[in-house]
């Protein structure tokens, strides 16, 4: 099993890895030049992020800056609006529903460090080589999901169908569907219910 696939699965990986280098450099031209085309170029944008990321729904629609890891490890679904400055470290999938919204300046992490730190610090082998071990959790975000500024979503992490989680919030434990949750750790609060209809 190579670097990339011990990442995919979840495994202790080597982040140095020069095919993963490659493959987090590759995508970070791609997004430079999409971060520079006119929002008014539509088909060209949309044409670009459907090379970047692993798979685009239909009328998605995500301002720059964007920042992505490896971008083919990011799934978005149909209907989707992301803010300014949305980062995806995606070096585990992030699976993203229909109709979500996601407000500027939210990050998907999905990687972990070890906590020992003799396992964590950079290694510098024989030939110049580099080992910095990592591994990573998948992030799921249910359809219908409302995901205002300044939010981070820690790995691991599975937000539910129909969900808000307010500003400011770092998500580190999953939330169940039809929740608003808010707060540094994020929690659900209370159940959306028809009350909230305006």
């Amino acid at each position: 099993m190579n670097e990339k696939e011990k990442m995919i699965s979840g495994q202790l990986y080597n982040s140095a890895d020069k095919e993963l280098v490659e493959l987090r450099c590759k995508v970070r031209k791609m997004t430079e030049k999409y971060n520079k085309i006119n929002v008014s170029k539509i088909s060209k944008r949309e044409k670009l992020l459907k090379k970047i990321v692993g798979e685009l729904g239909e009328n998605v629609d995500i301002s720059p800056n964007v920042y992505f890891d490896y971008g083919f490890n990011t799934y978005i679904g149909d209907n989707s609006y992301f803010n300014f400055n949305c980062t995806f470290l995606d070096c585990a999938p992030i699976k993203i529903g229909n109709n979500v919204f996601v407000g500027p300046n939210v990050s998907f992490l999905t990687p972990l460090h070890p906590l020992v730190a003799t396992q964590r610090n950079i290694k510098f082998k024989q030939k110049g080589n580099v080992e910095l071990i990592e591994y990573a959790k998948s992030i799921t975000i249910g359809n219908n999901v409302w995901i205002a500024g300044n939010v981070t979503i820690n790995a691991g992490v599975t937000i539910g169908n129909n969900c808000v989680i307010g500003s400011g919030s770092v998500v580190t434990k999953d939330i169940p569907n039809n929740f608003i949750a808010y707060g540094v750790p994020c929690k659900p609060i209370r159940e959306i219910g028809t009350n909230d209809i305006m």
